[in-house]
C-alpha cells in the first residue's frame, strides 16, 4: 500500500494558505452580519444597496462554502488513507490519489485569488479606450480592443455597460467608455492599463502597406462612494444625444452627460440614464471615482519610489503588441507572456495576460 502523507501534507498546506488569502476567518464574521442585513423586511426599499448586499452575500457564502467543501473532502481522503493504511489495502490507491488530484486542481484555480493584492482589485470597473497614433488605423483598433474586452466580459460571465461611445468618421472609434461589472473586475482589468500596440497591413491602405497604430486603455475602480471632493468650477459639462439603446428617446433629446474634470484632464460620461439630471449624477459618481484613484495612485508611486519597488506601468506605456504581419505574435512587454493564437486573443481570450500581469505585479509587491 502506496503511502501518500506527503501528498496528503501538501494539499494541506495549500489550503492552510486558502484560509489566509480567502480571509476565511474575518469572512465568517461578515457572513453573519450580512444575513442580518439580508434577511431585513425594508431590504428592497433602497433596491441599489439591496442588490449589493446580495451581491456581497453570494460572493461570501461561495467562498466560504468552497473552503468548507475542499476541507471536508481532504478530511475524507485522509481517513481513507489511514484506514487503508492500517489494513495495507492496495485497493484503495485510486480512490485516493483521485481525490488528492481534485483537492489539487481546485486549489490550483482558487490560488488565482492570492494574486489579487490592490486594495480594490474586488471591485467593478471603469475602463476607457482612446485611439492614439495610426489616423484611422487606430480608430478601427480602438474598435477591435473594444471587442476583445466584452467577448472576454462575456466569457466570464461579467456585465458591461457602454457609458459612452465617440464614433470616427471614416471607421472604428475615437473613444469608449464602459463599466464592467464583476467580482474582481478592477483587479483583472489592471493588467489592460496602457498603450496597445497594433502592426498589420491596412485594410485603409490602396497599396497594402504595413501599419502600425495605437489605442490607450485606462482603467479605475468603481467605488460606491469615493472619499474625495470636486470643486464644481473645476468641471466643465457637455451635453449630447445618447447613441445606445432607449428608442426614439435616445434620438430626440441631449440627455447624455460628459464631464470633464479640468485640473487633471479626467473625463467622465454617462447615457444611460433618461433624464440629464441622472445622467450628470452618474457622470460625477465616475469622475469622483477616477479623482480618489488618481490620488491613491500618486500616494503609492511615490511609496514605491522611496521604498525602491519594482513601477507598475501607467497609462501612456506601451504594455503589449498585437502582430498580425509579418508573422503573428501577441506578446506582453512587461510579463513576456506571448500567444501565436491572434484571433483567439482578440476575440477574447486575454486571460493567460491577466494572470502573467498579475503575478509579475506580485512579485515586485514582495521584493
Amino acid at each position: 500500500m502506496r503511502d501518500f502523507s506527503d501528498d496528503l501534507k501538501e494539499v494541506g498546506r495549500r489550503l492552510g494558505e486558502a484560509r489566509g488569502y480567502l480571509k476565511i476567518d474575518t469572512q465568517r464574521e461578515l457572513f453573519r452580519e450580512l444575513e442580518v442585513e439580508v434577511s431585513r423586511p425594508d431590504l428592497w426599499d433602497d433596491q441599489e444597496n439591496a442588490k449589493r448586499l446580495n451581491a456581497e452575500y453570494a460572493n461570501v457564502k461561495g467562498d466560504i462554502d468552497q473552503f468548507d467543501s475542499l476541507s471536508r473532502q481532504l478530511e475524507d481522503v485522509e481517513v481513507l488513507h489511514e484506514m487503508a493504511r492500517e489494513v495495507d489495502d492496495a485497493s484503495q490507491e485510486p480512490d485516493i490519489e483521485g481525490g488528492i488530484a481534485t483537492i489539487a486542481d481546485a486549489l490550483s484555480v482558487l490560488e488565482m485569488r492570492s494574486l489579487f493584492i490592490g486594495e480594490h482589485d474586488e471591485a467593478d470597473c471603469i475602463v476607457q479606450i482612446n485611439a492614439k497614433d495610426g489616423g484611422v488605423d487606430a480608430q478601427d483598433w480602438s474598435e477591435i480592443l473594444l471587442r476583445m474586452y466584452q467577448r472576454w466580459a462575456e466569457r466570464r460571465g461579467f456585465s458591461v455597460e457602454i457609458d459612452d461611445i465617440s464614433p470616427a468618421t471614416e471607421a472604428g472609434i475615437m473613444s469608449a467608455e464602459f463599466t464592467l461589472k464583476g467580482r474582481y473586475a478592477y483587479g483583472l482589468m489592471t493588467s489592460e492599463r496602457g498603450t496597445h500596440r497594433l502592426v498589420r497591413i491596412s485594410p485603409f491602405d490602396n497599396q497594402g502597406r504595413r501599419q502600425t497604430s495605437f489605442a490607450a486603455v485606462q482603467v479605475w475602480p468603481a467605488m460606491d462612494d469615493p472619499n474625495v471632493e470636486i470643486n464644481e468650477t473645476d468641471v466643465r459639462m457637455e451635453v449630447f444625444r445618447a447613441s445606445g439603446a432607449g428608442g426614439q428617446h435616445v434620438n430626440k433629446t441631449s440627455s447624455a452627460v460628459r464631464l470633464i474634470h479640468e485640473p487633471t484632464g479626467l473625463v467622465s460620461s454617462s447615457q444611460e440614464e433618461r433624464s440629464q439630471l441622472q445622467n450628470r449624477e452618474k457622470a460625477m459618481n465616475r469622475l469622483k471615482a477616477m479623482v480618489a484613484a488618481r490620488i491613491e495612485e500618486e500616494h503609492q508611486a511615490e511609496l514605491d519610489r522611496i521604498a525602491g519597488k519594482q513601477a507598475t506601468v501607467g497609462w501612456g506605456s506601451q504594455i503589449r503588441s498585437y502582430v498580425l504581419q509579418p508573422y503573428q505574435m501577441v506578446k506582453d512587454l512587461r510579463t513576456n507572456v506571448e500567444s501565436s493564437n491572434v484571433e483567439g486573443v482578440l476575440d477574447g481570450a486575454i486571460d493567460e495576460f491577466m494572470e502573467g500581469y498579475l503575478r509579475w505585479r506580485r512579485s515586485g509587491d514582495d521584493s
